[in-house]
C-alpha cells in the first residue's frame, strides 16, 4: 500500500468515526488499518492521531493532512470521471443508493433494461432509508424523497410526491366515512417515521388558502411503506401515504381514498442526488433512463390510482 492509499484510509477512518467502521466498510481486520496508519505516520515523520484504548483525536498535523487527503480524493475521482467520459461505451461500476420502496418498484426495472443496453456496466444497488454520505461511501447517485441538507451535493427533481389519505372498507365500516379533516383527529392512524423523517400531521390548504397542519393520532409507526399499507389494509388504522408506494391496492378495493375533496400538500418531491456536477457517462445515461421511465410531468406510479388527477386538488 502506498502513501496515497494510506492517506485515503486515514480519511475514511475520520469520516466514519472509528477504525472498526472503516474496517467493516473495507472488509478487512481492524488491526490492518491500525498498522497502515502507523506506517503512514512513520513515512511522514509526524504523529497524525492521538490514541487511547477507547478513542482517538487528530493532532494539528493530522487535521491538515485530512484536508489534503480530501482534496486528493476529489482530484482522483475527477481524473477517473474525465477518463470515463472519453469512453464511447459506458463501463465500470455504477453505485446507486435509494430508499427501499423506490428501489424495488422503480429503480430495479430501469437497472435491468440499462444492463441489457450496456452490458459492460456493473451496478451496485443499496436499499437503505438511512441517509448516507455519498462521497465517503463512494456512491454515484442517490434517489431520495426531499432535497439533501448538504448544499455541496447536486439535487435534481425527477418527480412530484403527491399524497393520499387511505382507509380500508373495514375501517370505514367501523368508524364511518370521514367528511372533514377534523373527523380524523381521534381516529387511529399509521404513520411513517425514521431517523431523518417523521410524518406527524396532515398538511392541507383550506378554502381561504391558508396552510393547515392537522395532527394525527398515530397508533402505529414504521419506517417501511409496505408495512404501513398492510396496517391500513388490516382495518385498524388509516394512513397518510405518498402515491409512489401504491401498486394495485386502490384498484382492487383493498384501500379507499378518503377526503379526496381537500387540497393535500405534496410531501417535498423525489430527487436524484449526486456529488459532482460533471457526471460520468454511465451515471448520466442512467439518470436519463430513470427520468424517461418515471415520466416527465405525471409520474408512472400515479396511474395505479384511478381518477387520481381529480383528487386532493384545489377546488375550482
Amino acid at each position: 500500500m502506498d502513501t496515497t492509499s494510506r492517506l485515503l484510509m486515514l480519511l475514511e477512518v475520520i469520516e466514519r468515526g472509528s477504525f472498526a467502521k472503516a474496517a467493516e466498510s473495507r472488509n478487512i481486520d481492524r488491526s490492518v488499518i491500525s498498522k497502515q496508519i502507523s506506517r503512514l505516520e512513520d513515512e511522514l515523520g509526524v504523529r497524525l492521531l492521538n490514541r487511547t484504548t477507547r478513542s482517538f483525536s487528530l493532532t494539528a498535523a493530522g487535521a491538515e493532512m485530512i484536508k489534503k487527503a480530501a482534496e486528493l480524493r476529489d482530484l482522483l475521482n475527477e481524473t477517473v470521471r474525465l477518463a470515463e467520459n472519453y469512453h464511447q461505451e459506458p463501463r465500470g461500476t455504477l453505485k446507486i443508493t435509494s430508499s427501499s420502496i423506490l428501489g424495488k418498484r422503480y429503480i430495479q426495472p430501469v437497472i435491468n433494461d440499462f444492463q441489457k443496453r450496456f452490458p459492460q456496466v456493473e451496478v451496485e444497488l443499496r436499499l437503505d432509508d438511512r441517509l448516507i454520505d455519498l462521497v465517503s461511501e463512494g456512491y454515484d447517485l442517490a434517489f431520495r424523497v426531499g432535497e439533501p441538507k448538504d448544499s455541496s451535493f447536486i439535487a435534481r427533481k425527477i418527480a412530484r410526491n403527491r399524497m393520499l389519505l387511505l382507509a380500508s372498507p373495514e375501517f370505514i365500516e367501523t368508524y364511518g366515512m370521514p367528511t372533514s379533516v377534523e373527523d380524523l383527529k381521534e381516529l387511529p392512524a399509521a404513520s411513517y417515521t425514521s431517523p431523518s423523517k417523521r410524518i406527524s400531521g396532515i398538511r392541507y390548504r383550506n378554502a381561504n388558502g391558508d396552510i393547515i397542519e392537522q395532527n394525527i393520532k398515530s397508533v402505529f409507526r414504521a419506517n417501511d411503506a409496505e408495512v404501513l399499507l398492510m396496517k391500513a389494509i388490516s382495518g385498524n388504522a388509516y394512513v397518510l401515504a405518498p402515491a409512489f408506494i401504491l401498486e394495485n391496492e386502490v384498484k382492487r378495493g383493498d384501500l379507499v381514498p378518503i377526503l379526496t375533496n381537500i387540497e393535500l400538500l405534496d410531501y417535498s418531491a423525489v430527487y436524484a442526488v449526486y456529488p459532482h456536477r460533471d457526471l460520468p457517462v454511465r451515471t448520466r445515461l442512467f439518470f436519463d433512463a430513470m427520468r424517461e421511465y418515471i415520466g416527465k410531468d405525471i409520474p408512472i406510479w400515479e396511474a395505479n390510482i384511478p381518477n387520481y388527477d381529480a383528487m386532493y386538488q384545489k377546488s375550482t
